[in-house]
């Protein structure tokens, strides 16, 4: 999961791609960069932390022109260091290229191996990197049909801004699993992550990138192509998005976040209803859920949980020891609260099981009379290979343990998830197959070919009979 952002034919691009990835920081902290081009040559700036800590008002004027793009990067693909931070530049006869990619490729590992084998020289550990060596390697043709060539040889996520001299390009693979969006500021086109930060930058939205689409750039004004795709077009838009990583202040996959994840509450309620006195969630993710939990049960919503901001995102630390870190520094108990009272605690996911068994800890300790733990989404018992950093499924509780072996090693009184049925609320029965939700049932919609034994394993599991 990365966020990035692209400005075309605006006098200040580089403060509005510098304005445009803070807002999407929550997709990504560990690098951020810019590239930024004046028609002639590329400009560049980019460091590992934060976009605050990186961008200064004297290194934003440094990076000259009228187009820029952007990346924040949280690692999914090769470890997080300065080499693999975004965007990239290349040269390849004559011409320089940069790419800002969000998304993972489930074929990066063969094309490289293949690439090398035919004399391809890799600065870095990146997937991102294929892309470009393949662009590289296309003969004949505009630049975007060698783009639309070299995409159709990849396989997998991805969502992508490339910047030329005069020219920005964005596209997105033909199953759409991560969001991308084109908004309009003055006479400058913008196309971003998600929408949240069209609105930093008072630009309005205009629709999505589609799944599939390849849209230029240039001159001010907008054209699209389309890559086929192989399958028919089926798409696979990944749900967790709505679950968890798009904020919910956000357009995504033509839908509002924020409405989508109360009802994931509300339906939560439903099917596991709980004699409680408060309603709580676990800050941030978990808010809009207990708030829907809360209307649906009548039981009061109130902040038990205070989360420090100047802590990041917990799941997307890159190492688990900064991760348990972050547990520790990241929440506080309001007493007040919780002394005495039966509470319902709600939260997006359960990963590994170890926050939350420290969260049920805290709470005891604060005084709760009684935990009951409710998860707005179904047990996540696979990995992803998409663009999110899941561990292997080894590591994964849901894979191995029970809903009431959980509940015993988290230490809640009761646990409960969110069902399959309940957690499509918002979707016709007959449309549903258009997410992605491999996380949760294994059903990988793009073929795993760096994974081959997880895909095995995956559709070995699908085949065995209900309750085996």
């Amino acid at each position: 999961m990365c966020g990035i952002v692209g400005i075309h034919n605006h006098a200040e691009a580089a403060n509005l791609a510098y304005l445009g990835l803070y807002a999407l920081q929550h997709r990504g902290q560990e690098s951020a960069g810019i590239v930024t081009s004046d028609g002639n040559r590329f400009y560049q700036h980019r460091e590992m932390g934060l976009v605050a800590d990186i961008f200064d008002q004297k290194n934003l004027k440094k990076l000259i022109g009228k187009n820029a793009i952007g990346h924040v990067r949280y690692s999914t693909s090769g470890p997080s260091s300065i080499e693999n931070a975004q965007p990239f530049i290349i040269k390849s006869r004559g011409e320089s290229m940069a790419i800002a990619h969000n998304g993972n490729l489930t074929n990066a590992l063969c094309e490289r191996s293949r690439l090398e084998e035919e004399g391809a020289i890799f600065q870095s550990s990146m997937d991102s990197e294929v892309i470009m060596h393949l662009i590289a390697r296309e003969r004949g043709g505009s630049v975007v049909e060698r783009i639309a060539r070299a995409l159709a040889k990849v396989e997998g996520a991805y969502s992508l801004v490339f910047l030329l001299n005069g020219m920005m390009i964005a596209a997105r693979d033909p199953k759409g699993f991560r969001p991308l969006s084109i908004g309009r500021f003055d006479d400058a086109y913008v196309v971003v992550s998600e929408s949240c930060a069209l609105d930093l930058i008072n630009a309005s939205f205009i629709r999505p990138v589609e799944p599939g689409e390849i849209v230029v750039f240039k001159n001010g004004e907008m054209q699209s192509f389309r890559v086929p795709a192989s399958d028919g077009g089926k798409c696979a838009q990944c749900i967790f998005e709505y679950i968890y990583f798009a904020r919910p202040d956000s357009h995504v996959f033509y839908r509002d976040v924020y409405p989508i994840r109360v009802g994931f509450g509300k339906m939560l309620a439903k099917e596991h209803r709980v004699d409680a006195d408060v309603v709580i969630p676990i800050p941030d993710s978990g808010v809009p859920a207990a708030i829907g939990y809360s209307h649906e049960s009548g039981i009061p919503f109130e902040m038990g949980l205070i989360r420090n901001h100047y802590v990041g995102r917990t799941f997307i630390e890159p190492k688990s020891e900064i991760r348990h870190f972050g547990v520790k520094i990241k929440l506080n108990t309001v007493r007040e609260v919780l002394e005495g009272k039966r509470v319902v605690v709600v939260d997006d996911s359960i990963v590994r099981g170890t926050t939350c068994m420290k969260i049920v800890r805290m709470l005891r300790k604060a005084g709760a009379k009684e935990v009951h733990m409710r998860i707005s989404s179904p047990p996540t018992s696979w990995p992803c290979f998409y663009g999110i950093d899941t561990p292997t499924r080894d590591e994964l509780i849901s894979s191995k343990k029970s809903i009431e072996e959980i509940r015993e090693f988290i230490g809640a009184d009761t646990l409960g998830y969110l069902s399959q049925e309940g957690l499509y609320w918002f979707q016709k029965k007959e449309d549903r197959e258009w997410f992605c939700d491999a996380c949760f049932t294994g059903d990988y919609p793009v073929n795993l070919a760096d994974n081959p034994h997880v895909m095995e394993e995956a559709q070995k599991f699908r085949k065995k009979p209900r309750g085996s």
